[in-house]
């Protein structure tokens, strides 16, 4: 199984986290009983379940070039034109 990263987990809410962990030990459990086949159906519900997280984090990303962008402009680094 594939965890996510630990910027991605940090966006989860506590009930995605809380369904992600029981995720990740049933497809353990299913990988080590040799179940791949399983394990892949499971591993594609995680991979889902994170999506919104991961838009978090991009937002949270284009947020922080947005304040990069207005410091500056304002403190004269930049001119409005430039962007």
């Amino acid at each position: 199984m594939r965890h996510a990263s630990i910027q991605v987990r940090g966006l989860m809410t506590r009930d995605e986290m809380e369904r992600y962990n029981a995720l990740m030990e049933v497809g353990a459990f299913l990988e080590e009983q040799g179940r791949h086949d399983l394990a892949w159906h499971v591993q594609r519900e995680v991979d889902i379940l994170i999506l919104p997280a991961i838009e978090r984090l991009k937002e949270k990303g284009r947020e922080r070039d947005r304040e990069n962008l207005r410091y500056m402009i304002n403190n004269g680094l930049l001119d409005e034109d430039d962007d």
